[in-house]
């Protein structure tokens, strides 16, 4: 989240300047304005007076100095710190059966959760918005605040998503293409809402809470309904041109091959996603239907040849999949995320094989491949982050306006 640094010699200096402080001080949690000029290059005289701008305006506040640890010389340091009452941020994850949603307060501290199943996975916009309009109210109840008190919506969703138009371009969730996501949800919600594909969002959820902490460049695989990636560069997740890059899911695997969700043959995701291998199994299976895949999974420890490879497909398509990754990216790390990790015929110890085997050698040690199995609250503690930023860079903008 944080874009610590020095302060940059092009554009508004006063508004660089606020947007660098403001991520300075969230990053340290707390900090005296001494050490916020050391950190941003910013003059002591200026982060006096832009941090005045901030207390003033509610967003920082004043940490009482420790008068209990041991006594120093001259006058204790007042540090500054980010204040969590200011504003309220939602962050949505919509899934295949489920709308989880976390509210936070503007230090990024839960207020309240919830996790709201959907009758079914794709559906029509407007009935997308307002399903996403009632899971919102659902945890604001919970809260005990409404929906009105919210200062930002972050909403991850799978698919090809322009985060800056707010434009899906394609989504399992919507039965439509094409379509302005960011519009219709204004029209229903009473505060801004921050789009970007749910990928994305877990590689800002790792790159902030989990194993993407310590690294500035990774991968991050989602395994779901689909497979997603998210790409994190120098600290910054790397969307592509239209928006449409990493969809991993969708690299094509094989010619004219197994028909994709996304309408086009061939995709990864056609041969390793959950409605895949379902698919394949039933079509295989003659009058035995298998409706999750707990019941393949059961039958191909039983003996069951045909469940068996089915899985074995997926596995090797998926080594494949991750191979190509790491001859393309070379990342520090890849991380295997998400919440059905129950089922291990995506990561097991022949899977992190194959793909060794089908990667480029030199004499380096290979990129670590790390398992992270979490529930979908943290997909939307991602969402919720990206919106703490957003929220963030558009008070600094009305800052400048307001100057102007």
């Amino acid at each position: 989240m944080a874009r610590s640094g020095k302060l940059s010699s092009t554009g508004d200096q006063r508004e660089n300047g606020r947007q660098q402080i403001l991520d300075v001080i969230r990053t340290a949690g707390h900090i005296a304005r001494i050490d916020i000029a050391k950190a941003t290059g910013v003059s002591p005289a200026t982060v006096t007076a832009i941090t005045a701008e901030l207390l003033s305006a509610g967003l920082i506040e004043e940490v009482a100095p420790d008068t209990t640890s041991e006594i120093r010389r001259g006058r204790p340091r007042v540090a500054l710190k980010i204040r969590g009452a200011a504003h309220r941020i939602a962050g949505l994850k919509v899934a295949h059966h489920t709308i989880s949603t976390v509210i936070t307060d503007f230090v990024g501290k839960e207020l309240a959760s919830h996790e709201m199943p959907l009758i079914k996975g794709r559906m029509p916009l407007p009935e997308l918005c307002a399903q996403i309009r009632r899971a919102l109210e659902f945890t604001c109840q919970k809260g005990g605040f409404v929906i009105e008190d919210l200062s930002g919506v972050g909403l991850g969703l799978a698919g090809m998503v322009d985060a800056e138009r707010k434009f899906v371009y394609w989504s399992s969730s919507l039965e439509e293409r094409n379509v302005d996501l960011g519009q219709a949800l204004a029209e229903v919600l009473p505060c801004p809402v921050f789009l970007d594909n749910d990928a994305n969002l877990v590689a800002k959820a790792e790159h902030l809470f989990g194993e993407g902490r310590t690294c500035d460049n990774f991968i991050v695989i989602t395994i779901e309904h689909g497979v997603g990636m998210g790409i994190v560069i120098d600290g910054k997740i790397y969307r592509g041109k239209r928006g449409c890059g990493a969809e991993f899911g969708h690299t094509k695997v094989h010619l004219e091959g197994a028909l994709c969700q996304c309408g086009q043959r061939g995709c990864l995701e056609a041969y390793v996603g959950d409605y895949a291998l379902l698919r394949e199994a039933n079509i295989s299976s003659g009058n035995e239907r298998h409706t999750s895949l707990l019941s393949l999974f059961k039958a191909a420890e039983n003996g069951d040849a045909m469940a068996r490879s089915v899985l074995d497909r997926a596995r090797r398509m998926f080594a494949m999949g991750l191979a190509n990754v790491v001859n393309i990216f070379d990342p520090s790390k890849i991380i295997l995320a998400g919440a059905r990790m129950t089922f291990d015929h995506l990561y097991s110890d022949k899977v992190i094989e194959e793909m060794q085997q089908w990667v480029v050698h030199v004499d380096a040690p290979l990129p670590e491949v790390i398992i992270h199995d979490w529930g979908d609250l943290m997909w939307a503690n991602g969402a919720a982050a990206y919106g703490i930023e957003e929220v963030t860079s558009q008070t600094v903008k009305e800052f400048a306006n307001a100057a102007a």
